[in-house]
């Protein structure tokens, strides 16, 4: 049977899922492959994001809370 090329499909996850789908996976006696599992992504995506916040490529940008007093 020929295979149907078509436009591939990629997910893009943002920067906040990425870390915090990281920091899941950090929690103690929490594995990989079960955060994986539970966020419906392939294992093998979470310990990339693990080794790029390990080498400081992925970080989530906090954004400052406002000052409610200087907010008019």
């Amino acid at each position: 049977m020929p295979r149907i090329k078509g436009p591939r499909k990629v997910k893009q996850y943002s920067n906040e899922f990425k870390v915090t789908a990281v920091r899941l996976s950090h929690l103690p006696g929490v594995q990989v492959k079960d955060v994986a599992e539970e966020l419906d992504i392939h294992p093998f995506m979470l310990s990339r994001w693990r080794k790029e916040m390990r080498e400081g490529k992925l970080e989530v940008k906090v954004k400052k809370p406002i000052d409610p007093k200087t907010a008019a």
